[in-house]
């Protein structure tokens, strides 16, 4: 794990690697508004196709915490993000019926 990542960390990853000593030598920096965003969307990303690769359902937790950090970025709380879901859900039902969308004329 050498060489230049500039990926998107949680917060306790530059203190886990200091005390356990993975690497002798590291560098980090506090993104700015514009860059967290851009970088939050590359995690979900990464965080998506881990997901589809792996059939993991920890992956999902992963991709959760991404979309509460985004979810922050604009303002929106858990709950608030919640009540979205529930709203789009009434109105537009959810994935239960497993209904896979044939054909349109």
């Amino acid at each position: 794990m050498e060489g230049n990542l500039r990926k998107l960390v949680r917060d306790n990853i530059p203190g886990i690697i200091q005390r356990k000593k993975i690497m002798n030598d590291f560098e980090f920096h506090i993104a700015s508004n514009e860059e967290y965003r851009n970088e939050l969307k590359k995690k979900l990303q990464e965080e998506v196709d881990e997901f589809i690769s792996s059939d993991d359902p920890l992956e999902l937790v992963d991709i959760l915490e991404v979309i509460y950090a985004l979810a922050n970025e604009f303002d929106i709380s858990k709950e608030g993000l919640e009540t979205m879901r529930k709203k789009k859900e009434f109105i537009n039902g959810s994935f239960k019926k497993r209904i896979i969308l044939k054909k349109i004329k």
